[in-house]
């Protein structure tokens, strides 16, 4: 796998958090550093760790290769609206 574009990055992690709302941003131009905001109710009760994790298993291979770098805010509906 080669360097991918925020919108795939996007895609799989709706399709591994259904109903999430995500963001993602390609921070260097090179494909390869993002910051992604994650908003979904299935992280209400999980820690900050358990958040990511869950980001990271619907990354799968990519977090092993195309994605060197994954600046992650991963928020429920009512920590986003208190920061909106």
């Amino acid at each position: 796998m080669t360097a991918m574009e925020p919108s795939q990055i996007k895609e799989l992690i709706e399709g591994g958090l259904p109903g999430a709302v995500v963001k993602v941003t390609d921070l260097t131009g090179t494909r390869d550093h993002f910051e992604a905001l994650v908003v979904s109710a299935l992280f209400e009760g999980k820690t900050r760790v358990e958040r990511h994790q869950a980001v990271y298993r619907t990354l799968g291979d990519a977090m092993r290769g195309p994605i060197h770098a994954l600046k992650l805010k991963a928020l429920t509906p009512s920590e986003h609206q208190e920061r909106r």
